[in-house]
């Protein structure tokens, strides 16, 4: 397993994710996604947010640092847990999930086959439910803008530490949802004007 490295959670970090905020409200219900998972939460901002809003949102990350800030606000709400082990941290075992959330995570991970596996059995376990995912949109016109205007590299970097590993596209990420059995319901953009979005929002439900 490859080991984990802190890259330093800090709060406006995280709040620099507010644009995706709307977009998520837009795609829950407080009447459908009674307990939801942040898989993958950092410092907390988007499940704190969500919890002021009335909503039941618990969180995971591998980060220590990222869930101490996490704790600040909702103690008791927050648990450090490695997706790669595939199992949730004791005190969440027993709660029903019927939601996940997980943003601008899944660009970071070496095995998203296993992480969308793992998220599809804690719902599985309750008899489904619902997975909404973020991460950076990639699409074929803003990648032509990006090369015409000289950007491609900093898109790109492989120079950032803990950075983008993988790339998705809306025709990848909903084959990835695809293949473990998830029907896609929605997509959204995020940020920016449509077709240069910064980041695309899809749903998936199984049952």
């Amino acid at each position: 397993m490859l080991e984990y490295k802190e890259y330093g959670w800090k709060e406006e970090l995280n709040a620099s994710h507010g644009y995706l905020l709307p977009v998520l409200r837009s795609l829950l219900s407080k009447e459908k996604n009674r307990s939801i998972l942040d898989v993958g939460c950092g410092s907390g901002f988007i499940a704190n947010q969500l919890i002021a809003e009335g909503f039941s949102v618990y969180g995971t990350d591998a980060s220590r640092e990222g869930v101490e800030l996490a704790q600040q606000k909702n103690p008791g709400r927050f648990f450090v847990q490695d997706i790669a082990s595939k199992e949730l941290p004791a005190e969440l075992k027993n709660i029903a999930f019927d939601t996940i959330i997980s943003t601008e995570v899944v660009e970071h991970l070496y095995d998203p086959r296993g992480y969308i596996a793992f998220c599809r059995e804690i719902l599985m376990k309750n008899g489904g439910g619902e997975i909404i995912l973020s991460t950076p949109y990639h699409g074929y016109l803003k990648n032509l803008v990006m090369a015409l205007t000289g950007t491609l590299d900093n898109h790109f970097t492989v120079l950032w530490d803990g950075g983008h590993i993988k790339f998705w596209s809306r025709k990848t990420l909903t084959a990835l949802l695809e293949e473990a059995g998830f029907k896609v319901t929605a997509f959204r953009g995020a940020g920016r004007c449509p077709y240069l979005w910064k980041s695309m929002f899809l749903k998936g439900e199984i049952r």
